[in-house]
């Protein structure tokens, strides 16, 4: 069998690990990452609809987020790849005085951590919403400077760039054990090979409970199945993600964008959640969801749907990513849980993991780090997840 030596070794090549190993390779230290799956990308990440917001709730979050915000607009320019980024922003609607009163609330904490956006007036959101039903609308909040990309391009832009910067890739292996001496991490055992690592990260995403039972470890990390589609493309109207989080029978809320070349792309947070690890598409979906996007959006209605799929959200108790180290196996270190948003979060968190990865960690990534912390207590929930 294969044995080999690295400084880190990161479980799962999707949404997280495949920034994580670029920017651990980047800043000098040797990676290798392995994936059960042929390619990078090929679990949760292949389903994700791209967009990325720093319009959360969660302080963490949302400085999370403003990095990767910043790495995605600039990547064409640093880097040359078209990823298909496109700075359309993010408005969440409210035709309640619930949703007004949440959004509003929302502001406070969102301002103070430096994003753009506002509250704007049924007026004011017409005129960047035009094709939105008048009737009830009471307004709605739009940050400017959020957007969207394609999954698949971003996706393999950063995978290169971190075999570039000298990261390692093994696919198409299982790990079957996880070597433990004297409380400490060794390395893994995969049904191809022995690596040995002194530091090892789980970022398996909807896995990531299976390799914790490797160490005799319990994460509260659960998949939950979302269902998203897509249209045929028609001339462009719509610049900003549409998000409506009015609850209806079957969903908490639905979201959905304009691409570039037309298709509309859209996707529901069923309730109940759909536990487990079936990703195959539902007859229940497309009816639900169609009634909701065309009572806010009139012109939709004869637009064709071409395709959906289902993908696997790694949900926590409170709604919120586990990023940090294990305090009952040394070495370990947990980016899991994030909850649906992983694409959003990956490029910034990358570059968290590096530092703590070397122990450099700055002030306002250990508050981040406590937000986030595997071992906090789960209150309550995140309200824009």
């Amino acid at each position: 069998m294969t044995r080999e030596a690295y400084d880190v070794i990161i479980i799962g090549a999707g949404s997280v690990g495949v920034p994580g190993a670029w920017a651990m390779a980047r800043d000098g230290l040797s990676v290798l990452v392995i994936d059960r799956f042929a390619s990078p990308g090929q679990g949760s990440n292949k389903t994700a609809i791209g967009g990325i917001r720093a319009t959360h709730s969660d302080p963490a979050k949302i400085r999370l987020c403003l990095r990767s915000l910043e790495i995605a607009r600039t990547w064409q320019e640093a880097h040359g790849d078209d990823i298909e980024w496109t700075t359309g922003g993010y408005s969440f609607v409210a035709y309640s005085s619930r949703e007004e009163n949440t959004l509003k609330d929302l502001l406070v904490i969102q301002e103070q951590h430096g994003l753009d956006i506002d509250w704007h007036e049924p007026r004011e959101l017409l005129g960047i919403i035009p094709a939105l039903r008048r009737d009830g609308l009471h307004g709605g909040t739009f940050s400017p400077g959020d957007g969207h990309c394609s999954p698949l391009l971003f996706g393999h832009a950063m995978y290169e760039q971190a075999k570039a910067a000298g990261a390692r890739f093994r696919f198409g292996e299982t790990i079957t054990g996880i070597d433990v001496v004297s409380g400490r991490v060794r390395g893994v055992v995969t049904d191809k090979g022995i690596y040995d690592a002194p530091i090892i990260v789980n970022a398996a995403g909807p896995w990531a409970s299976e390799v914790g039972h490797l160490l005799g470890m319990e994460h509260p990390v659960r998949p939950d199945s979302h269902e998203g589609g897509i249209t045929e493309p028609v001339a462009h109207f719509l610049g900003p993600m549409v998000v409506d989080i009015r609850p209806a029978p079957g969903s908490a809320n639905y979201y959905f964008f304009q691409l570039a070349t037309g298709q509309i792309v859209f996707c529901v947070t069923p309730s109940p959640s759909l536990w487990g690890f079936d990703r195959r598409e539902t007859s229940a979906f497309l009816p639900m969801v169609a009634k909701r996007m065309v009572d806010l959006m009139p012109c939709l209605t004869n637009l064709r749907v071409r395709r959906t799929w289902r993908g696997l959200y790694p949900m926590t108790p409170d709604g919120s990513p586990l990023v940090g180290w294990s305090r009952e196996v040394s070495g370990y270190l947990m980016a899991i849980g994030m909850c649906g948003q992983g694409f959003m979060l990956g490029p910034g968190l990358g570059e968290l993991l590096s530092r703590v990865v070397r122990a450099e960690a700055k002030p306002e990534d250990e508050e981040i780090l406590s937000i986030l912390s595997p071992h906090r207590a789960f209150a309550g929930q995140e309200a824009l997840k």
